[in-house]
This record gives C-alpha cells, structure tokens and sequence, in this order.
C-alpha cells in the first residue's frame, strides 16, 4: 500500500503543470456566461463597488444564462467589505401558504412527481428581492445603471452561442410548456449559434423593476400577474405570498483552517456547515502529505465528506423553523471524535455512520432532492470588496414554465423538501424531519458561497453550482489552493470526486488514473463515473494580484482589469 500511494503521489502532481490563470489587478469577476462577466467588469471599471458589479451579472444572468440565471428563482450572497465585515444575505424560495407536508404523497402513498413539474413545484421567489437588498445596503450606483444592460440585451436581443444553442436544444423541461416553447424554442424551430434572441417580455419585467425595484415584483403589476397565473394553472404561490417574502440577513459561519479563516453561509445552506465539519476532520491529520489526488489524500476527504452527510440528514434546515445544533456539529471535541473514527486503511461502510449527535441513532431516513442546475459567481472590487454569489432555478430550466406576460422560467424548489420517508429520490440523497414542507418554510440547501482571510486580509472567493455536490466540489478547490498551493485555474481544473454517505458509492469524475481507482476499490470503495461534482470557479489574490479560474471544459468566463 505505501508502495502505491508513493507512486500516486507523484502522478497526482502531474496535474496541475501548465494551467495558468487569468491575471488583474484592479478588479474581477468570475461568471459561467460570458456576458454577464463583462458585464460585471464594465460596472467595476466605471466606479462601482463588487456589490454593484454582483447585482448586474445577477440580471444579466436572467436574460443569457436561462438555464439558471433567474428572477423566478432564489439563493444567497456573502459579501466580505474592505473594512472586514461581512454579511450574508438568505434570498432563498419559500414554500407558499398553502403548502403542507404530504402535499406531494399520491393516494397509494407513493411520492409524486409535482414537485418537479408543474405550477405546483414553485417556491415564492426571492433573488429580486435579495438583489435590491443588496443594493440597499451597498449602494454605489444608480439602481437603473446597473440593470440597463440586462433590459438591453433582452429588448435588443443577445447573439445565441453555441452552448446555448445546444443547452436550449436538449432541454426537455422547456418542451412541455407551451410559452416556454414559444419563448425558447420557437414553436419547434430552435436556436443556432449565431441567431439573435430577443425576450420581450422579460424585457419590461426588468424595466418594472428597474423602474419601481422590488416592489413591482412582490406587489406590483408583477405580482398580480404572476399570482393570477399561479391561480388559472393550480398554482400555490398568492399576492399575499409575494407581498410577505423578505431577506433574512444572518450571521455568516466562521471557523479557522490551518492559517486562514473561512467565511461562509449558514442554514439554512448546509453547505457552510459542512465546508467547515471537514475541514476540521481533515486539520490534524497528515492526509495532504502524498498530494493532490493522491490515494490517501482522497480516501481521507471522501470519509470527511461521508460523516458529514450523516449529520446533514438529520440536523440542518430552515434556522427559522428548526433549531439547529450549529454549535454542537462544530465542536472541536466533536469532531475529533469523527475524526477518529476513520480507519486509515479502510473504507467505513455507510451502514456503520450514522448521524453523530445522541438522539440521532434511531431517527428515519427521509428523501431529498437538489439538481446541479445552479450558477456562481465571484466578484472582487479594487478596494477588496468581495461577493460570492450562489443562486438557483433547481432543475435545468427551472420546472420549464415560462409565465404568460413575464418573460421568466419558475423554479421547482419545493423538490429541495423532504418527500416521503424511506423513499431516496433519484440521486439517493436522504434526509431528516427537520426539512419537511411547512408554510413559509425554505428548504435546506448546498449552496456553499465562501470567502477566505490570510492574516486579516482577503485571500480567496469561492462557490459552485452542482446540487448535492457543491460543498464537496468547493472544499476539494479549497484544499487545492490552501494545502496544494495550486492556482485557482489549476484547482478547479483537478478532476473531483464526491461521497454522499447513502447511497454507499464514490463518485468520480474522468481523469483519475487507473491505479488510483484501483487502490480506492482495494481499501473497500464502490466507485460510480460522474459527468461533474460542482462547476467550481474561484478567485485568489496572490502579491496584490487577482487571479480567477473558472473550469476550462464550461463556457464561463474570466474577466478582469
């Protein structure tokens, strides 16, 4: 075994060589759609702050990145100012009124499928409100400023790019619902590279907003129109819905990792939490010492990542809703104990973990679902203002209905609640009561925005979309830079790997060589290929340079001055 792990040592080093990332000095923004990048990047170099640059490249997203970029959706935003505060900001969906608990339970007691398709999927949205909060807070531009060039594009129209064309070609969501046909695929005569296309009607969506700021969307034209849709399709979501949606601003998690401190969300995303439980199973351990992607360098991040989902099953959810034990899961003697359940030699099954706290020994499994369809983005001012924002439709497309009048695609982020007990939906991923469906209620999340100090001073912005696969995807990038001393392109170019406790497999992504594959199947893996865990961008500031890395195999961007 020291044999093998001395040869994948060495061949994990291989890596990283040649991978240069994109260089400034003033400011950057790291995006997945080039457009709204640049977009970004002209607010900075006309004297905006990275909160200004962040709510423009949110907007723009809506009108180039359909796939995930939103008004109908939710999410959050960390932001670290120069003076060293930091606030995170809660814009998640919320379930509507009317839900209840088994609203998705068949007759025969079998989960349904409505929360995925259909009006009823839909949590009331929160990103416009969570993007004028922002602009509230930070402001430093003119609100109208910074929505122009998303109006812009969707009045005027963008050119298609060729992945666009192909995401809008294969996306199956958008071919059930007739405006979404009509908007998207043109009644059957989809996009090529290279055509224009203009939305309209989202267009004076943004105009009212830009017009009138969140209060058109959660009471104005907006909101009538939007809940008398939700009405006419057996919808949930009411004006009275939309009228009582607020930002919850709370508390960023805080921890320390070796030098470095980390910032990053709380519930209800699980994904700060769990960013910070393995680190600090991993901290201690001499894991890192055959490098990146070595043999025992992933063994001992995969039993991190399998004890965390555990706890994550049974403890985290809406703070609002459930009292969540933040304080226990950190607990430096707590996780030394987890810590010192990993066998050094030897895969854990996941029969064996179980959620680490006492009362969890005899709690029932429950289902959840969260799809890779989200966006991330970075942005980094020249005073050292930074802004990771993470934000989401869920599915690709959202639950692919385009509102009549409005322009934007619905969410179906009622999935992201507890289905029925025992039941693991198609990813296996299984969690507690404390994420069942109640009225106001937002369902718990990965999302994991995050922002990293050195000696006081801003050092790294990280997040990723990826569904269940986001805190795994951004702690192994965290890893990379912070004990690999890889740079930020380097690092979210490494091929990943994700384990989720249930179902008992290590997901791998292509690229692993062989022998690592067959030294993890010896210490008692069960591997499963994956397309992806997380489309990981990062910045890092290095000697006062900003350097960003987005994944090369994507079609995001880079942009910096």
């Amino acid at each position: 075994m020291q044999a093998l792990m001395c040869l994948l040592s060495f061949s994990a080093g291989l890596y990283a060589q040649g991978v240069e990332p994109v260089r400034a000095k003033h400011g950057m923004v790291v995006a997945q759609e080039p457009l709204a990048a640049d977009i970004g990047v002209s607010v900075l170099k006309s004297g905006g702050n990275a909160v200004d640059a962040a709510d423009a490249v949110g907007f723009a997203l809506a009108v180039t990145h359909p796939v995930a970029g939103n008004l109908g959706g939710g999410g959050f935003m960390l932001a670290r100012l120069a003076d060293g505060t930091s606030v995170f900001l809660d814009f998640r969906e919320a379930a509507a009124q009317k839900a209840s608990r088994d609203m998705y339970i068949a007759p025969d007691g079998n989960p349904t499928r409505d929360s995925v398709f259909g009006w009823r999927s839909a949590g009331v949205p929160g990103s416009v409100a969570g993007l004028v909060e922002a602009h509230k807070k930070f402001e430093s531009k003119p609100w109208k400023e910074l929505l122009a060039p998303a109006i812009k594009l969707a009045r005027e129209g963008l050119t298609v790019s060729t992945p666009l064309a192909a995401s809008l070609q294969t996306a199956g969501p958008l071919k059930q619902d007739s405006e979404s046909r009509r908007v998207f695929l043109r009644d059957g005569n989809p996009y090529k590279a290279g055509d224009v296309f203009s939305q309209p009607e989202l267009a004076e969506t943004l105009q009212r907003i830009s017009d009138y700021g969140a209060a058109d969307f959660y009471q104005g034209k907006t909101a009538k129109l939007l809940a008398e849709q939700m009405s006419s399709h057996g919808g949930l979501i009411t004006v009275d819905d939309l009228k009582s949606y607020k930002v919850v601003e709370r508390t960023p998690l805080s921890g320390t990792y070796k030098d470095f401190q980390i910032i990053t969300g709380p519930p209800p995303s699980a994904g700060g939490l769990g960013l910070l439980q393995m680190l600090g199973m991993l901290d201690g351990t001499d894991y890192a010492k055959h490098g990146a992607n070595s043999l025992e360098a992933i063994h001992y991040e995969a039993e991190a990542m399998r004890r965390f989902y555990a706890d994550r099953s049974e403890y985290l959810a809406d703070p609002d809703f459930f009292n969540v034990p933040v304080k226990e899961l950190l607990s430096p003697k707590y996780i030394e104990w987890r810590r010192n359940t990993i066998d050094p030699a030897h895969a854990t099954p996941s029969d064996a973990i179980f959620p680490g706290l006492p009362k969890a020994l005899n709690a029932s499994a429950r289902a959840m679902h969260e799809s890779p369809q989200t966006t991330h983005y970075n942005v980094v001012d020249e005073k050292g203002n930074a802004v990771a924002v993470t934000y989401t439709l869920n599915n690709s497309y959202g639950n692919g209905i385009t509102v009549p009048g409005l322009g934007f695609l619905l969410n179906d982020e009622m999935d992201d609640f507890v289905a029925k007990p025992g039941a693991p939906n198609m990813f296996g991923l299984v969690g507690g009561d404390a994420n069942a469906i109640e009225p106001g209620k937002r369902p718990l999340s990965s999302m994991t925005p995050t922002i990293i100090t050195k000696g006081g001073k801003l050092f790294m912005v990280v997040g990723a979309p990826g569904g269940s696969r986001i805190t795994t995807g951004v702690m192994q990038v965290v890893l990379d830079v912070l004990d690999f001393s890889m740079n930020p392109q380097a690092a979210v170019d490494l091929p990943r790997f994700h384990e989720q406790w249930k179902p008992d497999f290590l997901y791998l992504e292509s690229g692993f060589p062989k022998s690592v594959e067959a030294g993890l199947q010896q210490m008692g893996y069960a591997l499963r290929p994956v397309d992806g865990v997380a489309r990981v961008e990062a910045i890092v500031i290095k000697n006062g340079t900003l350097e960003g890395g987005t994944q090369s195999r994507y079609h995001g961007k880079v942009a910096g001055y």
